[in-house]
């Protein structure tokens, strides 16, 4: 949690210049979080977690190191965390989107919903996804 919680902290307040108590919050005590080594160093973070409201999986605190971006490491990031809501049986997937990356999260099935938003003062958009059925 402590290498997460790091690069978090990179990403968004000190790149993003989000206030610390806006990052963090109640969501972090009972999501599962998801890590990417590299070289021994956590570069890379993400969460799911799952309210009834929803009936969906909520990803999100996705982020990459600086120097570790445009690698693939968010792709394969953002599938692990799809995988593991599949595999509790979840098959929607919902974030919300900083608009500067919503091209990346298209590019993995996710479609926008409903208008833009301001989310610690950043433009956010809804983006949802339906798991791919049985083949």
């Amino acid at each position: 949690m402590e290498g997460a919680l790091g690069v978090r902290f990179r990403v968004f307040v000190g790149e993003q210049q989000v206030p610390m108590e806006e990052e963090l919050d109640e969501v972090d005590a009972t999501a599962t979080h998801a890590i990417v080594l590299q070289g021994g160093q956590v570069v890379a973070t993400g969460r799911v977690f799952y309210r009834d409201e929803d009936s969906a999986a909520r990803i999100g605190r996705m982020a990459v190191d600086m120097e570790y971006r445009r690698q693939g490491i968010g792709g394969r990031l953002l599938q692990f965390l799809e995988d593991e809501a599949t595999a509790q049986g979840v098959t929607t997937y919902i974030l919300n989107a900083q608009v500067y990356v919503k091209d990346f999260y298209a590019a993995h099935g996710y479609t926008e919903r409903g208008e833009e938003f301001l989310e610690a003062d950043i433009v956010h958009i809804l983006m949802r996804k339906e798991a791919a059925g049985p083949n």
